[in-house]
């Protein structure tokens, strides 16, 4: 008896099809599988076998072959064990053949029988979805989460009974479909999270942050301990304009593949603030592992990626941030394959002064030699400070500041000047593909959007004479400034838009 299951596996952050094929043969009992199973995909023998014998359906005394076409492709994951088993529940005759047409099976079975949360299941339900699938059967703890996909009926199985029961229809159906309205999650408000008016002072970071965020351009807090910068970078992602319904679906992707969306969850809804602590891997910020794996920049995919203490990061991995930052994407290549993951990030930075973190704080209290000052700096190199638009010397907060009982702008006040600067530049840039954000342009595109005047381009003339801009740098300049104006809802580029952007870049004479 041969059956044919439908199932789908992850490659990077998409999906492809897979034909789970079941065989039952005379011969001495055995289980087989093949088509290049991994680990995991091996195992699932065990698992199946005592799911159906605990479930009450036990195996068959048949010599068992189970393919998982296309059998060129490395197969990984416990994702194959629900449509292993249905497969053989069909070739053992308790399934009809035609009860599997156009329904796709994903799930790992527990010994009992029962049917466990996988990762990857939208972008799985997705490619069914466009493939013509019209019905797929799902881990319960995974169903909302499929059910944002329009165009195919999710249901969520809770055990492998319940699905030969739902196949078989009649009275003791189980399984309901799962609906899910994706658009209205999106306007149920942003509640909660840390607020901006309970940073004290500061006000020269949070006007920095608030352009950062409405052109979505890279930031460098500098200053000494306590001075305010971690939390101010974790009140970035909070001004940030509200995800769109494409952003959401990409975001919530992302985390699916990496097992990182909680389970029952059916879309993320808040942009992403991802922290990694200074000591993580190259594999660990950028991606990597067997199977090939989306880090941190891509989990920080249309939200914030904060590095804390940066001159603490290891070099190699901050360099390796230099292509993400500008292309929006990253390619992970290893010996067993090449993935690209999305990571369209908005870098926040923050690091102290010098090694002690006191030099210039207006105390006696740094004993650094200037030598080691300037080393500890040049930790970060000038091709990735480049890459940041905007750095800022954040200074120890004043006992005037922190004993004022007067509340600041909260995060929903910055929010709508920042959503109003995004409208904008969103009108401004509805015929270039890929580009939302002023941070986003590339010389051509600037030069096409901004052109400035030689009166306004005068601040800049003595910074690029004197080497202290680099070509990239100058162009950094005018997209905060273009940001600078759009926040002021000005339609050219001022001599004040520069001016201002210029103090971002190179605060205390120093070389951005």
């Amino acid at each position: 008896m041969l059956a044919r299951v439908t199932s789908a596996a992850v490659r990077g952050v998409d999906s492809y099809l897979v034909r789970v094929e079941v065989n039952l043969a005379s011969g001495l009992p055995s289980f087989t599988v093949v088509g290049l199973p991994e680990g995991a995909v091996r195992e699932g023998r065990e698992r199946v076998g005592a799911a159906l014998r605990n479930a009450g359906y036990p195996l068959p005394p048949r010599r068992i072959t189970v393919n998982l076409a296309p059998a060129d492709v490395r197969k990984e994951g416990s994702a194959f064990d629900l449509p292993i088993a249905v497969g053989l529940l069909a070739a053992s005759g308790h399934l009809h053949p035609d009860t599997l047409v156009e329904v796709a099976f994903v799930g790992e079975l527990g010994l009992d029988g029962s049917v466990r949360p996988v990762r990857g299941v939208l972008p799985v339900t997705a490619r069914c979805a466009q493939a013509g699938v019209r019905a797929i059967v799902v881990p319960a703890g995974n169903a909302r989460e499929a059910a944002v996909v329009e165009g195919i009926d999710v249901f969520g199985a809770t055990d492998v009974g319940s699905v030969l029961r739902h196949l078989e229809g009649g009275a003791e159906v189980t399984l309901e479909p799962v609906r899910v309205d994706a658009a209205k999650l999106l306007q149920g408000g942003r509640e909660g999270g840390p607020d901006l008016r309970d940073v004290k002072g500061q006000e020269t970071a949070k006007r920095v942050l608030e352009i950062a965020a409405a052109g979505a351009h890279n930031v460098l807090l500098v200053g000494p301990p306590g001075s305010g910068k971690t939390m101010l970078a974790r009140r970035l992602a909070g001004i940030l304009p509200p995800l769109t319904l494409a952003e959401a679906l990409e975001v919530t992707r992302v985390h699916s593949v990496a097992g990182c969306l909680p389970t029952g969850c059916a879309l993320l809804t808040e942009r992403p603030f991802r922290a990694p602590h200074h000591t993580v891997s190259d594999g660990g910020l950028i991606g990597g592992g067997v199977p090939l794996r989306p880090g941190e920049i891509s989990l920080a995919h249309h939200g914030v990626l904060f590095l804390d203490e940066l001159a603490e990061f290891r070099r190699n991995a901050l360099e390796a941030l230099r292509q993400p930052l500008e292309d929006g994407v990253v390619q992970v290549s290893r010996v067993r394959g090449t993935e690209r993951f999305p990571a369209r990030f908005l870098l926040a930075g923050a690091m102290n002064p010098c090694p002690c973190g006191y030099h210039g704080d207006g105390s006696d209290r740094c004993l650094c030699d200037p030598t080691h000052v300037e080393r500890y700096r040049r930790r970060i190199s000038g091709p990735l400070m480049d890459r940041v638009d905007l750095l800022v010397e954040v200074g120890a907060v004043s006992f005037h500041a922190l004993s004022d009982e007067r509340r600041g702008e909260s995060t929903v006040d910055v929010r709508d000047r920042v959503a109003h600067a995004r409208a904008l530049q969103e009108s401004r840039f509805r015929e270039e593909s890929g580009v939302f954000a002023n941070g986003q342009m590339d010389a051509a595109l600037l030069r096409k959007v901004v052109r400035p005047s030689p009166r306004v381009l005068r601040p800049l003339r003595g910074a690029v004479e004197r080497g202290r801009l680099s070509a990239r740098a100058f162009h950094r300049v005018l997209k905060v400034a273009r940001t600078i104006a759009d926040l002021a809802g000005d339609g050219d580029l001022t001599e004040e838009h520069v001016l201002e952007a210029v103090q971002y870049r190179l605060p205390g004479g120093r070389d951005g």
